[in-house]
This record gives structure tokens, sequence and C-alpha cells, in this order.
């Protein structure tokens, strides 16, 4: 495994233990967030229902993630044949374009990796990492929804938003 590879399970690893141990954090985050948005932007028909339906959206939303790094599984996503098929397909899917992150992820990790990676500084540099480029794929989510805010996109923007508060 190269020295990049080695270091995006790092960041990875410490995305999936923050997020993991602070979901009380993120639950109670997610709500404020969700509330000052759907006043925000005037959505409108929003009664407490609705409300309880999107944050529970959010907070389904918020275990995906966390299973998105979870470093037990994270070698069955990223390492099958398929995996560049798969990636597209879920580019297709989504409602934003996190090619240009991933690629700003890759190259970041690549840089560090290749002029600072030592075994005892895996994890410092994989906080670091963290602090430079958020988590993926949160960026390009946040960036997408303040471009043309829509309610389909409100649960990913609300996690994103409570995802990155809660990293950094």
């Amino acid at each position: 495994m190269d020295e990049a590879k080695l270091l995006l399970n790092a960041y990875y690893e410490i995305l999936y233990e923050r997020l993991d141990s602070n979901k009380n954090i993120l639950a109670a985050r997610i709500e404020q967030l969700l509330s000052e948005e759907i006043v925000k932007q005037g959505f409108e028909n929003f009664d407490n229902d609705k409300i309880n339906a999107y944050r529970d959206v959010c907070l389904a939303f918020v275990d995906e993630r966390i299973e998105t790094y979870n470093p037990i599984g994270f070698q069955y996503t990223f390492d099958r044949i398929r995996a560049h098929e798969a990636a597209e397909l879920e580019l297709q899917l989504n409602w934003y374009d996190s090619r240009a992150e991933f690629k700003a992820l890759m190259e970041a990790a690549h840089s560090k990796a290749v002029a600072r990676l030592k075994e005892n500084n895996l994890r410092p540099l994989a906080d670091e990492l963290i602090k430079e480029v958020g988590a993926f794929p949160d960026n390009s989510i946040i960036s997408t929804y303040h471009a043309e805010p829509a309610l389909n996109k409100l649960p990913d923007y609300i996690v994103a938003r409570a995802i990155e508060e809660t990293i950094r």
C-alpha cells in the first residue's frame, strides 16, 4: 500500500471515530440547523410531523456516513474490482458533483504523504488533512446546496454542515 493510501485510511478512521463518538452532538446540531434553514429558506408547510421526518432522515444519513468511514468496511467499498464503475454510478445518482473535491482530497493526501509520512505521524497528518479539506464529500454538498437550495437537498446539506462543525 502506498503512502497516500495509508494516509487516506487514517483519515477515514479518524472521521469514523469522531463521528461515532459524537452522535449526540451531531443530533443536537442537526435539529438546530434544520430549524434555522427551514426559516431562512422560507420552506413552507413545515409542521412538527414534517420537521420530525426531515430530522429522522438526517439522522439516518449520519449513520450512513459514519458507516462509509468505518475502517472495518472501508476496504470493501474502495478496493473492489468495479470500484470505478460504482463511483461513476454514485456520481450520477447524487445531486452534487464531488469529483473535484475527491481529486483535491487525493492530491492533498498524496502531497502530505510523500513529503512527510512516517509511521509515528500518520494520525497527526490525517488530522491535518481533515482540518484542511474536511470530510469528503461535505464541501461538494454544501456548495451545491448554496448555489441552489431545495427541499430534496436539505437533509444532505444539514448533515454535511453538522459533520463539518463537529470534526474541526
